[in-house]
């Protein structure tokens, strides 16, 4: 059906009304040891209708759209913002609501086949088994669609198509009672050229299968206070629990408590708080073109620019939607987003990124006389006001007197937000900046999964507290 056209035509006694409309297509393909292991394909569309009255919104979700769907949902949500105003906490407007016109598309990619996909990710599964340790390798591919029509009664009208690819390698060796698992640290983005290429995937299997073994046959990672230097893949882990979680503003407000803690943020931190070290820069930026969060609106219509969160390591903005910041009185950005059709838009990241520095990764081995280089997250925890963490990487390679030496496994560090990102000593350039991200950010009650993008570079770190797994 027309939803401007409804939206347009619809008597209804409120102050504001918009219909958002969002269908899913996913498709995901896992291969596993050589041969088929997992197929499924989703398709799932609907209707949110939300209202403004008397400074409160209310919304009704609804499978079906025809015109009296919508319109007793708009009659539903009607009453509940009704009786909601009685009892508001902060009477809105519709100032948070902007009537935002304007289109979005993600990069254009080919899009393989199903039998291409599975023919390639059986074939790479297969070229992981480099050796007779390898007990088990697994291919994921994962190709995703997401359209989204936003209108309104102030004039907004926003349609947006995305689509998203993941692919996910890995391998397990083992050998007596030890057993190591190497990955590619998965590979999410909004552009799929190249993607698939099984030349390319071939080289990406050989890597991985063999860095399993030596991963097996390696010197457990020393113990006690080293510099260290993180590569991407685990540099947007980092940023992501200790940067971009404590900044989003609905934790800020109390608003997020149960599913994943709060944060130590206080408002009156904004502007106030060195947050790192004057390295440190990190940015807001859903318009680049092919992250894997990229998009030109929030789901409530906000307009995404690129801004600072971080700049010279100061905090000056958090990750929060209109709403969050007319009741915080903090600056945020366009960030509200919803992982479906029957969710509400919640504070959510999308590219939160590590602006480059100078520093080549050479040259900050170079610089280092004992020390530790580590890649790609294999486990993490944080505490529910993102403070005290720990995480522990895949693949680690001891620097002695300015020279990458032998592997180490089980390599871990731990440490304190603050502290720790005070400890940036150095920032990789331009050439070690890679887009990193993940599917599966999980938020609120009920739960949303939502994409997020983290581009970043290598960053070396000082004196930090390093243990083995042994």
């Amino acid at each position: 059906m027309n939803l401007s056209a409804f939206v347009s035509n619809l008597e209804l006694d409120v102050d504001w009304l918009g219909v958002r409309e969002v269908c899913q297509k996913s498709t995901i393909f896992t291969a596993r040891d050589g041969k088929s292991d997992r197929y499924a394909h989703h398709v799932d569309r609907g209707w949110m209708v939300e209202v403004l009255v008397n400074g409160q919104f209310a919304a009704v979700a609804t499978n079906t759209a025809t015109p009296d769907a919508l319109k007793a949902a708009a009659v539903k949500a009607s009453g509940v913002a009704e009786q909601a105003s009685r009892h508001s906490l902060h009477p809105f407007d519709t100032t948070v609501r902007p009537p935002s016109r304007g289109t979005y598309a993600s990069p254009p990619s080919p899009i393989p086949s199903l039998k291409e996909l599975s023919e390639i990710l059986i074939q790479t599964s297969h070229d992981l088994k480099v050796d007779d340790c390898i007990i088990s390798t697994s291919v994921t591919g994962i190709i995703e669609h997401t359209q989204s029509q936003l209108f309104s009664t102030a004039g907004g009208a926003i349609d947006q198509n995305i689509t998203r690819f993941g692919l996910l390698l890995s391998a397990t060796a083992q050998i007596g009672s030890d057993s190591q698992t190497r990955t590619n640290g998965s590979v999410f983005s909004q552009n799929g050229v190249g993607l698939f290429d099984a030349e390319s995937l071939k080289k990406q299997a050989l890597q991985i299968g063999s860095e399993a073994v030596e991963l097996i046959k390696a010197e457990e990672c020393p113990t006690g206070t080293f510099d260290v230097v993180l590569t991407p893949d685990q540099v947007y882990l980092q940023i992501h629990e200790s940067i971009g979680h404590p900044l989003e503003l609905d934790r800020i407000l109390g608003d997020e408590r149960n599913y994943a803690g709060w944060s130590f943020i206080k408002p009156e931190d904004f502007g106030q708080l060195q947050y790192g070290s004057p390295l440190l820069n990190i940015t807001f930026d859903p318009t680049m073109s092919d992250e894997l969060a990229s998009y030109a609106f929030d789901d409530l219509g906000a307009p995404a620019q690129h801004q600072y969160l971080i700049k010279n390591g100061l905090l000056v903005g958090g990750l929060g939607s209109l709403e969050s910041q007319q009741r915080l009185k903090v600056p945020g950005v366009a960030s509200a987003r919803a992982s479906s059709w029957n969710r509400l838009p919640i504070d959510r990241m999308a590219n939160v990124n590590m602006e480059p520095g100078t520093t080549s990764i050479e040259d900050m081995i170079d610089q280092i006389d004992d020390g530790i280089l580590m890649m790609t997250n294999k486990s993490w925890s944080i505490d529910d006001y993102r403070r005290k963490f720990q995480f522990g990487c895949e693949y680690g390679r001891r620097i002695q007197k300015g020279r990458l030496t032998h592997v180490v496994k089980n390599p871990n560090y731990r440490g304190i937000t603050l502290p720790f990102w005070q400890k940036l000593k150095a920032v990789g350039d331009q050439n070690s900046l890679k887009a990193w991200g993940s599917f599966f950010c999980g938020k609120g009650e009920p739960n949303q999964i939502a994409a997020v993008g983290h581009a970043t570079p290598a960053c070396w770190f000082e004196g930090l507290d390093v243990f083995g797994g042994g």
